[in-house]
């Protein structure tokens, strides 16, 4: 079934009061989207080899982001007056649609014979009504572990999961993927900061997945690969996915 959810914005007004609160903010302006952001401080990393990485969060209309100062330096987010801030910021918030629509997935029925074969990550038994007045009962899923549902309940015809799904799941660290030739991609914690892993590539994949969009990452003398944690990381996992085939996918609530 459709679910509709309210977007709340954050209006003008409210960010220039963030603004006005945070001596060390600064206004942005993306040169490439003509997108503003407010960029603010946030907690440093401290690297493998003892150094420390400063890094800064980008508050923005519906999200926020978090960037290296030197991988920030490489984007097109650049510092702007206040005008123009205004103006975009303005633009953006008055372009976002007052809801926006999901799938919402319920299981429905006698459920005590397939409890434990439903994900854990919801227990609760949910009481909605539809538009059309129609009451249901019964355990949502979330759409990151309707293939997992699938799966357990040895069904064989398991819906495809949105890119944009996926990157979710992923980000949030309720899901891994599994992908055809034997590739993963599941969060880990690297340098007390949450990444998008992929492991399970071979040296001959490398070239590849990097022009993909992935970064590389020597540490410990290991290669490793990520996907990065900003704007462009769901397309990234789309074009990864478009490659690679999704074979499966792994509950990791119950892990953590």
């Amino acid at each position: 079934m459709a679910r509709k959810d309210r977007i709340r914005p954050l209006g003008l007004v409210d960010a220039l009061a963030i603004v006005r609160a945070e001596p060390q903010s600064v206004l942005l302006v993306n040169t490439r989207s003509s997108r503003a952001a407010i960029r603010l401080p946030t907690a440093s990393l401290m690297l493998d080899d003892g150094a420390i990485e400063h890094r800064v969060r980008l508050l923005r209309p519906t999200d926020e982001l978090r960037f290296g100062l030197d991988a920030l330096a490489e984007t097109h987010w650049q510092p702007t007056d206040r005008k123009l801030f205004c103006d975009l910021w303005q633009a953006e918030v008055a372009a976002v649609p007052e809801f926006t629509t999901s799938t919402f997935h319920i299981v429905t029925g006698l459920l005590l014979p397939i409890w434990r074969r439903l994900p854990d990550h919801d227990c609760q038994v949910y009481r909605i009504q539809t538009d059309a007045g129609e009451r249901i009962i019964g355990r949502h899923i979330a759409p990151t572990l309707v293939a997992t549902m699938f799966r357990n309940l040895g069904l064989d015809d398991v819906p495809k999961l949105a890119p944009e799904d996926a990157w979710t799941g992923l980000v949030d660290g309720r899901i891994g993927l599994q992908l055809a030739d034997g590739l993963i991609l599941r969060r880990s914690r690297v340098m007390n900061d949450y990444r998008v892993e992929l492991i399970g590539f071979t040296h001959a994949m490398v070239p590849r997945l990097k022009a993909l969009g992935l970064i590389s990452e020597i540490i410990s003398w290991k290669l490793r690969l990520f996907i990065p944690t900003s704007e462009q990381g769901s397309a990234i996992l789309a074009a990864l996915l478009d490659r690679h085939t999704l074979v499966g996918v792994t509950d990791r609530t119950a892990a953590a």
